[in-house]
């Protein structure tokens, strides 16, 4: 264990948060298995009508049949790798084939998907998901090698690159294309089934007589409560969940992540704290939702629906006063160097004529598909940026599964006249040349603020993660030198994090847990705000514990055999427990 000791004053508050919803599941009860089995010909039709079969290609040694979706977060991940895959073997007399059987998938959703991500074979569409049933199909991406006959002689993932929380850097067996090889060499497939991780394959909703649960009446005021913040269009949920043909397609699916507690996201042990923004779903509605998926998803009478919510358009913060965006616009290439692209940052320059004071603040990726994390620190004049330094104050960020910042009223930020803003970029190449151009939304506080909110990192730069340790603590501290409130947490780890917990030592010796993570999740850097601001006395030490897991256990460990000590890229680590402290204005 190592531990780091800070001074603070009780600084100020910053909020970077981050999102990903992804609604994907490894297993679904006891799947069909259909190795061995002949597929029945069948014939389907492409997104431009016409007429596709597996005998319309002679001589073929063998078939590829994915099943495939438009909005799966995880079927969309292994595109490419399809793609590389057709490259690879068509010119040894395979052919692809995708199926797409999702009901709600129209031929023109299906076209326009198919050209966007440049899937080079056919695309069919299933009506009823009739051929989905002959091959026993259940998720997307779910892959099928048939030998010349038809026969069915591999099922299951395509690799295990991608998986509920897991995203390796690369796959430990590729499952689909040891299977394709094993077929043209006439051998038996030496792993003829495997587990997959995807999203369900909807079907029409068949709804039970007399159900007392509706969608108008009892499940649309839950998405809106629960669910639209982030599944709407234009927003980080791959799919809406708007109306009642959105929920009822993704039902099945929407019932396993509820189960599970996955969706919606919310990491924070219910033991510890009470947070204004949790999505956590109360127990009567988790219930009410399962039990109206049960009866067949019940529409209702629409004159049931609650009025639609209404979320503001473009920033979630509300229509900014002021936008301010990167300087230049910055061209991010398909491929990262071996070591990552090095953080790059921007100097922009305000120009205010007066001090503000930002109750909310938003920083907006211009090529979100590349963009891991924006963090917009202040320079007040006179001063100098050093990175990485915790004296530079914070305006505001994103990452995976962020949300902005936003201050109660009363609760600001202060940005001083002349003041330089510096944003610091990480990008993440995925194969496809980008330029980027992100900026920031700004709206002031109408009135001075009665609490001025700094973020503070209470950090370890000093750890070294031992080679295998599975359960490897890191500690921070920070003494507050003045009395001063919480008023938000943000734990921030790398792929090695395993929990985050947060407490503090008051004064008087006694001591409470302020938040505890049991199960840190980097794909969701999560923002908890406490109801009512947390009063820290002068001299209370706020602790900051961490646990690293970098043994072979950890699906996404870039490296179990490394030392892992404190660095940018995600294959290296962080530990930092950012806290908005708030004191008040004298």
């Amino acid at each position: 264990m190592i531990r780091q000791t800070h001074w603070c004053r009780c600084f100020t508050t910053v909020t970077l948060i981050a999102a990903g919803a992804w609604l994907l599941h490894s297993h679904a009860g006891a799947p069909q298995v259909s190795v061995g089995k002949r597929i029945d010909a069948f014939r389907l039709k492409d997104a431009a009508g016409k007429a596709v079969a597996p005998g319309d290609f002679k001589d073929k040694k063998a078939f590829v049949v994915v099943f495939l979706g438009t909005q799966c977060p995880i079927n969309n991940l292994y595109l490419a790798t399809l793609a590389e895959l057709h490259r690879e073997f068509a010119e040894k007399g395979v052919q692809f084939l995708g199926i797409n059987s999702n009901w709600q998938d129209s031929p023109r959703a299906i076209a326009d998907h198919a050209d966007k991500y440049k899937i080079p074979f056919p695309v069919l569409r299933d009506d009823g998901a009739k051929v989905a049933g002959k091959f026993g199909a259940t998720r997307t991406p779910e892959a099928f090698v048939l030998d010349a006959g038809l026969t069915v002689r591999y099922q299951g993932r395509i690799d295990d690159q991608f998986g509920i929380d897991i995203r390796r850097a690369k796959p430990t067996r590729q499952d689909l294309a040891e299977a394709v090889g094993e077929v043209l060499a006439g051998k038996k497939v030496s792993r003829p089934w495997t587990t997959v991780a995807g999203c369900i394959i909807s079907r029409p909703a068949r709804a039970k007589k007399g159900a007392s649960v509706t969608f108008s009446k009892d499940i649309a005021a839950i998405l809106q409560n629960k669910c639209q913040e982030c599944h709407r269009p234009g927003q980080i949920g791959p799919m809406p969940l708007m109306t009642y043909a959105d929920a009822s397609a993704w039902a099945d699916t929407i019932r396993e992540v509820v189960s599970e507690g996955r969706m919606p996201p919310w990491h924070a042990d219910p033991k510890h704290g009470r947070f204004a923004n949790d999505r956590s779903l109360s127990a009567r509605d988790k219930e009410t939702l399962l039990a109206w998926i049960d009866v067949g998803m019940p529409r209702g009478d629409d004159r049931d629906l609650p009025p639609p919510r209404k979320f503001p358009k473009g920033w979630t913060i509300g229509k900014p006063d002021v936008i301010i965006p990167m300087p230049v616009e910055y061209e991010v290439p398909a491929v990262a160097p071996k070591r990552g692209l090095p953080y790059r940052h921007f100097v922009v320059e305000t120009n205010f004529d007066e001090d503000k004071w930002v109750e909310r603040a938003e920083a907006k990726a211009g090529a979100a598909e590349v963009v891991h994390h924006i963090i917009a620190f202040i320079v007040p004049p006179g001063e100098r940026f050093f990175p990485g330094s915790p004296r530079t104050p914070v305006l505001c960020g994103t990452a995976p599964g962020d949300m902005p910042m936003m201050l109660k009223p009363g609760q600001a930020k202060h940005l001083p006249k002349g003041s330089k803003l510096i944003f610091q970029m990480h990008y993440t190449p995925n194969g496809k040349a980008q330029k980027d151009r992100s900026e920031i939304g700004l709206i002031f506080a109408r009135q001075q603020p009665s609490m001025k909110v700094v973020t503070l990192p209470i950090y370890n730069l000093l750890f070294r993660i031992p080679p295998e340790a599975a359960n490897h603590e890191v500690v921070s501290t920070y003494t507050c030198k003045k009395d001063c409130h919480i008023v938000g947490f943000m734990p921030h780890m790398h792929l090695r994090g395993k929990d985050f917990l947060i407490r503090a030592r008051y004064p008087d010796g006694k001591s409470a847990t302020l938040l505890s993570v049991p199960r840190f999740n980097f794909n969701w850097q999560s923002i908890y705000r406490p109801i009512e601001p947390l009063r820290m006395p002068k001299g209370t030490v706020v602790e900051c514990v961490a646990h690293f897991d970098n043994s072979a256990g950890n699906p996404n460990n870039p490296d179990p055999k490394a030392t892992v000590t404190w660095g940018d890229q995600t294959w290296e680590e962080m530990m930092i427990g950012w806290t908005d402290f708030a004191f008040e204005m004298k």
